[in-house]
């Protein structure tokens, strides 16, 4: 559990306002694009280097768990948790710009820090 979270829930209850830590994936951002000297694009040419970078998500796919957040009328069962686009996607069923749902909190420990290969089938 997410302290701040959880305090930040404690805190708003009051209020009736909801709480809740957000984490994206490894985000594609225009600093990681720009680290990796490729854009939107061809993004996928950074593999080549990185090959982890396949789970990456735009700024945009946490921005519609945000989205999607915001518009769920019962959204107070989230209250004081720790959640990431990912998982949220699977929840509510939005997508990234390609269509994908990438959960790389999931990837991470079964793929990357397992020492397999880069390859996201099942994790987009």
């Amino acid at each position: 559990m997410n302290r701040m979270a959880w305090a930040h829930a404690k805190d708003l209850a009051k209020h009736g306002a909801t709480s809740v830590s957000l984490t994206p994936g490894w985000l594609r951002s225009e600093m990681m694009l720009e680290a990796f000297g490729v854009r939107e694009e061809n993004w996928r040419d950074a593999t080549a280097t990185v090959p982890h970078f396949v789970i990456s998500e735009t700024p945009r796919f946490v921005g519609r768990a945000v989205t999607a957040l915001a518009a769920d009328p019962n959204r107070a069962r989230w209250n004081g948790q720790s959640l990431s686009s990912g998982g949220l996607a699977q929840v509510y069923g939005f997508t990234d710009l390609d269509g994908s749902r990438p959960d790389a909190w999931r990837y991470v420990p079964e793929v990357q820090d397992a020492g397999k290969p880069a390859d996201a089938t099942g994790y987009r």
